[in-house]
């Protein structure tokens, strides 16, 4: 078992060591996992809508 400030010793080193993205990048990443998760929002709302009129017209 590792004593807590070791751990926070050894936490902070390893972030250290990590190659963190420029603004640029996050706002580009970001920007796109919007934009997708619209899209398939909006096909998975598509399919719903398509679905429940079909099931109407089976039924009826």
């Amino acid at each position: 078992m590792v004593s807590p400030a070791t751990f926070l010793k050894e936490t902070r080193e390893e972030l250290k060591k990590v190659t963190w993205p420029t603004q640029q990048e996050v706002v580009r990443l970001t920007t796109i996992v919007i934009i997708v998760s619209l899209i398939v929002g909006l096909l998975i709302g598509a399919m719903d809508f398509l679905f429940t009129k079909t099931m109407e017209t089976i039924i009826k």
